[in-house]
């Protein structure tokens, strides 16, 4: 490598690549997580500088590791996978992956590490030890490496580029996720079912779906979660910390995300799209809910009767048409309901507003469900059809009250006696029976 004798600056010649190698076989590689700029003092000129960018650098050997990043050059390779690391230090920390040589143990639960410093990590996600702060935010880390990952979204600095687009990101392993999308590559593969992902940190997460797995306590209630994220998102709901506030209404919210999906209500916007109907949602776990109907997977089950949903929001309503649980409370009358919305329908009730106009008609009404149900009498479309008769309806919950004729089932059970119903709002009527001073009127079942 040859140095300017007028500036002292040594240049990034990626050409002469033999003069880099032989560096890197004189130097000794030592981990040490990564020095903030504003910590690092220095009484000389940093005088080795990249003409790749313009950053500049206090040694050769900082130089040489950061051209790397430019050519994307990792000359220490694995014997025992196909992974490449741009240091040597980085690559005898992998290793000991292989060969599961864990010599530090954590003195609070069964967890150990092959390296020092990985166990100090660990323990303070225990201990609630973070000593790096950022004095721009007052946020505090607890390791050196999340504060400056945290100080690029602040600085806007995104060293890191994709070659196959044009964006650009402030964390490497972000543009190694990137990268796939464009090779759509899917290296590692779940052994419980037919998924598979680009990550292994996604593989990961993605098995605690299966195995139930929920490592991350609060230590403010009762509640875990399978990912540490999820837990910090949820630690905002005991401070009340909101930051993120909505410019077109009064809302804000503890998180960007949840902001950026607010939005979409204001703008009605559906990026996401079902790929076997015309069907988009403005949020993608919305869509994940949806592709389960059309599977038919219901995996979760009601403990007190046979019936199974394919979400578990689904469930937990149910479930309160067995304890007879009516939550939400009518503002303006003494009326209560089982769900929100029936609550949110109702009170449309009392102030006369029926925003659904039918477009062939002068009927309105107060649900766009009911609207929707109206217009299938104009064209007379009935698409579900029995299977035990040549009767045809118009909505999947008539067809499924329909059925249970054929089948004689009464999911509807009384919890006073032992009457039971194939419709809920013939066991509502019945239990009117058994209150005093509100005669039920005779219905024929």
């Amino acid at each position: 490598m040859n140095r300017s004798s007028e500036t002292g600056d040594t240049q990034c010649p990626m050409a002469v690549k033999s003069d880099i190698d032989m560096m890197v076989k004189e130097e000794i590689e030592v981990y040490e997580e990564p020095l903030l700029t504003q910590d690092i003092e220095v009484s000389v000129k940093q005088e080795w500088e990249t003409n790749q960018c313009d950053k500049s650098f206090p040694s050769n050997t900082l130089l040489i590791r950061h051209q790397r990043t430019h050519i994307e050059e990792a000359p220490y390779h694995c014997n025992q996978c196909d992974k490449a690391f741009l240091q040597n230090s980085r690559i005898i920390r992998h290793q000991g992956t292989h060969t599961r040589d864990n010599l530090y143990q954590c003195h609070r639960d069964v967890k150990a590490f092959s390296h020092k410093d990985d166990l100090i990590k660990h323990q303070r996600t225990q201990t609630g030890d973070i000593p790096y702060q950022y004095n721009q935010c007052n946020k505090y880390f607890s390791c050196n490496s999340a504060l400056i990952k945290h100080q690029r979204r602040h600085s806007g600095d995104n060293p890191y580029q994709s070659k196959q687009c044009d964006k650009t990101f402030s964390d490497k392993c972000v543009l190694i996720k990137h990268k796939r999308t464009h090779t759509e590559e899917k290296l590692f593969q779940c052994n419980h079912c037919d998924k598979a992902f680009s990550l292994k940190s996604d593989l990961i997460k993605h098995l605690r779906s299966h195995t139930g797995e929920k490592s991350y306590q609060c230590n403010h209630c009762d509640k875990a979660f399978s990912q540490n994220s999820h837990l910090i998102s949820h630690q905002k709901s005991h401070n009340g910390d909101k930051p993120y506030q909505c410019k077109q209404c009064d809302k804000a919210f503890s998180h960007n995300s949840h902001l950026i999906i607010h939005h979409r209500a204001h703008t009605r916007e559906k990026p996401y799209h079902c790929n076997q109907c015309d069907k988009a949602f403005s949020h993608n776990g919305h869509l994940i809910r949806h592709h389960m109907t059309h599977i038919g997977k219901k995996p979760f089950q009601c403990n007190q009767c046979d019936k199974a949903f394919s979400q578990n929001s689904h469930l937990i309503s149910h479930l309160k048409t067995h304890n007879g649980e009516k939550s939400y409370q009518c503002k303006l009358c003494d009326k209560a309901f089982v769900h929100n919305s029936h609550r949110i329908s109702h009170q449309k009730t009392h102030s006369g507003d029926k925003p659904y106009q039918c477009n062939q008609c002068d009927k309105a009404f107060l649900l766009n469900s009911n609207r929707i149900r109206h217009q299938q009498t104009h064209t007379g479309e009935k698409p579900l059809q029995c299977n035990h008769c040549d009767k045809a309806f118009s909505w999947k919950s008539d067809l499924i009250k329909h059925q249970r004729s054929h089948t004689g089932e009464k999911p509807y059970q009384c919890n006073q006696c032992d009457k039971a119903f194939s419709q809920n709002s013939n066991l509502i009527r019945h239990q009117q029976t058994h209150t005093v001073g509100k005669p039920c009127r005779r219905v024929a079942w």
